[in-house]
């Protein structure tokens, strides 16, 4: 069983048997945030690109946990760097850990350290395979093509979608992004915590389900489990 909670953005904390898996732990400037990052435990904390809103407390987290930072290349370079573990992929690549296997895919989007202005290679998402379970985790990107590829080419239980508008997909393209990944479940991320990401859940999870599909919107702080 993989428990998974959503702690608002595109913030996720994924827990199987053994290890905690952290997802863009953007929580300290995070309205709807429960948590502190004080209070988080990780063993692996995965990285779909540098903006401040998605690194948020990967430091301290990395910092306090002795925690491995996944990230594409530059990032985790840059991580490195500065003194934590950091375990750096490409697009495209897959490599197993102790909890299960990582696959980056492409994502429409930007990569930056904006507090540096640095470039930090591309945007990327994420899939998880944890046992006979897989989880898609987009990152922050508009629709594309492809998603079908990764849909026929991945059986996703659970499929994270940005629905925010503005920087990522808005609801009509991340309803597409649902029919073309043929996924199991939708769940929306990265809205409401600013008014220029400030959608309705509810009319994703309507259109959603108007084609079929099943969608959860995930409270703050609450866990549900595949």
């Amino acid at each position: 069983m993989i428990k998974i909670t959503y702690h608002g953005h595109s913030a996720f904390e994924i827990i199987t048997g053994d290890h905690s898996i952290l997802i863009d732990p953007f929580f300290t400037h995070n309205k709807n945030a429960k948590v502190k990052p004080a209070d988080v435990k990780a063993d692996y904390i995965i990285l779909s690109h540098a903006h401040g809103d998605h690194i948020g407390d990967t430091m301290e987290i990395a910092k306090n946990n002795d925690a491995t930072i996944i990230a594409v290349h530059e990032l985790s370079e840059y991580m490195i760097s500065k003194g934590y573990k950091s375990h750096g992929m490409g697009i495209g690549g897959q490599r197993e850990f102790p909890f299960g296997k990582v696959k980056l895919t492409i994502a429409h989007h930007s990569s930056s350290l904006e507090s540096e202005n640095l470039y930090m290679g591309e945007p990327a998402g994420i899939i998880l395979t944890i046992g006979d379970k897989t989880i898609y985790h987009s990152g922050d990107t508009g629709l594309f093509l492809d998603m079908k590829l990764i849909g026929e080419m991945h059986n996703i239980d659970l499929a994270l979608l940005p629905i925010g508008d503005n920087y990522t997909m808005g609801i009509d393209d991340a309803v597409k992004a649902v029919e073309f990944l043929n996924c199991k479940t939708a769940v929306p991320m990265h809205y409401g915590t600013f008014d220029v990401i400030d959608t309705n859940p509810e009319e994703f999870k309507r259109k959603v389900e108007s084609i079929g599909k099943k969608c959860v919107i995930m409270p703050y702080g609450e866990a549900i489990e595949i």
